[in-house]
């Protein structure tokens, strides 16, 4: 330790004792991507050099209504009035010709969206897609003949955990921001819907949404989506969506379409517990119980019967019900799926063919007016499609709410996703049904609502 404590005062006196010709004669290293791991511990500056000119700052402003004071209103004072509200967040182009990925989050609602390129160029921008429930949007600029700086997405197959990563922003239009870290998780679960991500302890601040996480080859693996965090500031539990779901967007929306649209498996899942792992003979609870099929679906069609345990997706291992929705969610329509299964003690492997869900019954979408708890929402005929598009529940009956845009619905709290099955005890068959119960005044309202595979019953006065 003494040794330590003598050695580096006398460094330092000798670097501050070096002639300066010295030093303005000695040629300046040569920057590049790192080519081992040794040299990368040594600077991440070829990586950023690489990846950076690919990040923007995205802005997007919207027209809000604010509402007056109440006491004001009371006196005839004080109209609704509009205010601007803004939000900034981070984006990465993936193709020259001006294709960025942003999280949805940043953009939603935007009427006037600004993206500023590294090199602090500024073009308007419109949204080609925007997809809620991955937090993905596409945005196009015009950007004439140029082209723009790209990243390269890593579609994820070589990604373990415990590789090293970057988080690069441009949170605040002043600048970007870089942050290392390394990869804590994949297929990170949030759901049995299908949302899956990666994990990181890079640190992703405010305004870095959508930024790029990317590899120590200067690829993009993730676009930054969230952190869980008790302050609100980074605390090392940061969450990208992966690159095969970015790349699946991509395609979508250049390709012209407005919506992501995920191949379905056509059945209801339930990640095997250790009580199921027990009775169906499985050595660990791993894999997802098939607790019902749609009949026709791509699963049935497969001849994936109820009680089956789906143990692996494409020759990898199923961990739960999520995992499997997602590896299937990733692919493209039309592709085909190796599901390993074990059924009766056995196992067996068969091919599901990946496609759309049904969107039968139509939408018809409805937005209730009159007064009722439902004032206020928009609802739909529950289908397949929909049910996949909000993240519900595609087996459920009734009706689906998609929009909640204030009044009573806001103030007895519905969301969108929630699926309406009775009113007053009369099962609710469409959403013309719901319509037509809320304009008829009632002393009360006794709603049966079913969230996230659990039913409540309320009564509203």
């Amino acid at each position: 330790m003494r040794a330590h404590r003598v050695l580096i005062p006398a460094i330092v006196v000798f670097a501050a004792c070096a002639p300066p010709l010295a030093l303005a004669q000695t040629p300046p290293a040569t920057r590049a991507a790192p080519a081992s791991a040794v040299a990368m511990r040594m600077s991440f500056a070829g990586v950023v050099k690489k990846a950076a000119p690919a990040v923007v700052n995205i802005s997007s402003k919207r027209m809000v209504r604010q509402q007056a004071d109440p006491f004001w209103q009371l006196f005839g004072m004080g109209a609704p009035r509009d205010r601007v509200e803004g939000s900034l967040g981070s984006g990465v182009i993936v193709r020259a010709d001006g294709i960025i990925v942003t999280n949805n989050h940043v953009v939603e609602g935007g009427q006037e969206i600004t993206v500023a390129l590294a090199d602090r160029r500024e073009f308007p921008a419109r949204v080609l897609l925007a997809d809620p429930r991955t937090d993905l949007a596409v945005l196009k600029v015009d950007v004439g003949n140029d082209r723009l700086p790209t990243l390269a997405i890593n579609d994820g197959a070589d990604i373990q955990v415990g590789d090293l990563v970057l988080a690069i922003g441009d949170p605040f239009g002043v600048g970007q921001t870089v942050t290392n870290g390394i990869v804590s998780a994949l297929n990170r679960t949030a759901d049995e819907a299908g949302s899956a991500y990666i994990q990181t302890d890079a640190a992703i601040n405010p305004g870095n949404s959508g930024g790029a996480l990317v590899d120590m080859n200067g690829d993009l693996i993730g676009i930054n989506s969230f952190i869980l965090s008790r302050s609100g500031t980074s605390s090392g539990v940061g969450f990208a969506v992966p690159g095969p779901v970015v790349r699946q967007a991509v395609e979508t929306a250049v390709g012209g379409g407005r919506t992501l649209v995920r191949p379905w498996l056509g059945a209801r899942l339930q990640s095997v517990t250790p009580e199921m792992a027990r009775s169906v003979g499985l050595a660990t609870p791993s894999g997802a119980l098939v607790a019902d099929v749609w009949a026709g679906g791509p699963a049935d069609r497969a001849g994936v019967r109820q009680g089956d345990v789906i143990v692996s997706v494409d020759g990898r291992p199923a961990v739960d019900a999520g995992a499997v929705n997602y590896v299937i969610g990733t692919h493209r329509v039309g592709d085909s799926i190796s599901l390993g299964l074990r059924r009766n003690g056995q196992q067996q492997t068969v091919t599901l063919k990946a496609q759309a869900a049904p969107a039968t019954p139509a939408r018809d979408e409805q937005t209730i007016g009159g007064r009722s708890p439902f004032t206020g929402a928009t609802v739909a005929n529950l289908s397949p499609a929909l049910a996949e598009e909000l993240g519900a529940d595609a087996f459920g009956q009734g009706v689906v709410v998609t929009k909640v845009a204030g009044g009573p619905a806001a103030a007895v709290g519905l969301q969108p996703g929630d699926i309406i099955h009775a009113v007053n005890g009369r099962p609710v068959q469409s959403a013309r049904d719901l319509a037509a119960v809320a304009s008829r005044p009632a002393p009360s309202w006794q709603v049966t609502i079913e969230r996230g595979g659990r039913q409540i019953t309320a009564t509203f006065r």
